[in-house]
């Protein structure tokens, strides 16, 4: 599978980007927002990528983060959610709306999108509000999911127990593990973790 490409924007329209890559033309299915961040044609680009096979298509779909890729698996999963109206929430919500919808149960937020009415919108948030905690909103901010039986998880899972939500958790435990590193011990992280979640 084709996780990643890197090299020149050949072309792009609404909804698409060409990317060449050593001078194979890659044609790339993007989000409003996701074309925003690449830029001029002729630039040097890198999307992260993620392949859609289906009877009667393949089709790669370009992501500007990781985070935007692991929304879009997440919401596809979700019944009634293809390709083309995961990429429209993403191009009406950015991840941090996006997980802030679905943590807090707001459906309201997710119709912003086109082509989801209020009853798709509330099976989205209903799925993926115990989900939502794990996911990161850019890049490197939070865990996309913390390894069972880690410190991170456990910390994650300390923190909930305190009464604080899943997103609020997650996200903090991430700063803890960036402020204190990888091999950070339980303890230590639920201290850093609560002093960000409380603060």
């Amino acid at each position: 599978m084709i996780a990643k490409l890197t090299g020149l924007l050949d072309d792009f329209g609404p909804d698409w980007a060409v990317i060449d890559v050593s001078g194979v033309g890659y044609f790339v299915h993007c989000s409003a927002r996701t074309l925003d961040a690449l830029g001029a044609r002729g630039e040097r680009v890198a999307v992260f990528t993620d392949m859609q096979v289906s009877e009667n298509d393949v089709r790669l779909i370009g992501f500007a983060s990781g985070a935007e890729r692991d929304w879009f698996r997440l919401l596809t999963g979700v019944q009634g959610v293809g390709s083309k109206v995961a990429l429209a929430i993403l191009s009406a919500l950015t991840t941090e709306e996006l997980q802030r919808a679905c943590a807090q149960g707001d459906a309201a937020m997710v119709t912003r999108a086109n082509g989801v009415g209020p009853k798709l919108a509330g099976r989205i948030v209903n799925e993926l509000k115990d989900k939502a905690g794990g996911l990161a909103t850019v890049p490197g901010a939070a865990p996309v999911a913390a390894p069972a039986g880690s410190a991170s998880a456990d910390a994650i899972s300390a923190l909930q127990n305190l009464g604080f939500k899943p997103v609020v958790a997650s996200t903090a435990v991430a700063h803890a593990v960036d402020e204190l590193g990888e091999g950070a011990g339980l303890n230590d992280l639920v201290r850093v973790a609560l002093k960000r979640a409380a603060g």
